[in-house]
């Protein structure tokens, strides 16, 4: 007779995880494997509670250099040439609707947006025409654009530059939808642009709905005034270019940067 390498079936009803568990659970090894399990969901938890906190106290750090530095002589030498470095800082926004004052970065890349916002390389710099494009984030660093769609038609967006501050004015709609409103991150014809050149405007991107990267949400505004900035500090020679000026590139992204 051949022997047979086949387990024998088991008798009896087949038992519940829940069973199962409950023998585990009064074994000393299942006792502490549990107690592990709970140490880890705990503290997986607690961090994803408190990376958002923790991504604000460094934006407000990164913020703080950002202030002190904007205005001064290097600001003014990179208006002069156009030859922002990423990261550097470009523009203050403001935008008294929302309580919104924060330093706008050159450069879209998630190093760059840990500062809170950052202009679309490519793209004009405030005041200039054209479409000046700006994406911040909505629920970490500092998350700036938190209530962008709050903002309504008519709203003030004010972005200051080391010696002017331009006025841009939310319009009511745009692309035939109501402004703002959400698009496909793929979408980047919001950031192109303008058909006509000689037009003002100001587009900023976030994500969209809040937490979420599944959208970007998008805010047209065009220039309505400017002024020189009380006390502004130029440095010596600011309207005489010190090299030839070249324009960047314009945007050739395929997907608008997503912060949340």
């Amino acid at each position: 007779m051949e022997p047979s390498f086949v387990a024998p079936a088991l008798r009896g009803r087949a038992r519940s995880i829940w069973s199962l568990l409950n023998d585990g659970l009064h074994r000393p090894g299942g006792r502490r494997a549990l107690t592990v399990l709970s140490i880890v969901l705990v503290l997986a938890g607690v961090g994803v509670f408190a990376y958002p906190f923790g991504t604000d106290i460094y934006q407000r750090y990164l913020q703080h250099g950002l202030r002190n530095d904007f205005g001064g002589a290097d600001t003014a030498r990179a208006y002069r040439t156009h030859t922002f470095k990423v990261g550097q800082g470009l523009t203050r926004i403001k935008i008294d609707k929302i309580g919104l004052d924060v330093v706008v970065v050159e450069g879209t890349t998630p190093s760059a947006l840990r500062a809170g916002a950052g202009h679309y390389v490519g793209t004009p710099l405030p005041g200039e025409a054209g479409n000046v494009a700006i994406a911040g984030h909505r629920t970490t660093y500092g998350h700036p654009f938190n209530r962008l769609d709050e903002v309504t038609p008519g709203s003030i967006i004010e972005l200051d530059t080391p010696d002017t501050a331009f006025f841009y004015q939310s319009v009511t709609s745009f692309d035939g939808q109501p402004n703002p409103h959400p698009v496909l991150p793929t979408d980047t014809a919001v950031i192109a642009p303008p058909k006509d050149p000689t037009v003002h405007e100001l587009t900023l991107t976030t994500c969209n709905p809040k937490g979420s990267a599944r959208q970007r949400l998008i805010l047209r505004a065009v220039l309505v005034s400017s002024k020189p900035l009380p006390g502004a500090k130029v440095a010596p020679g600011a309207t005489e270019p010190t090299a030839p000026v070249t324009r960047p590139p314009a945007p050739t992204t395929t997907v608008l940067p997503g912060p949340q």
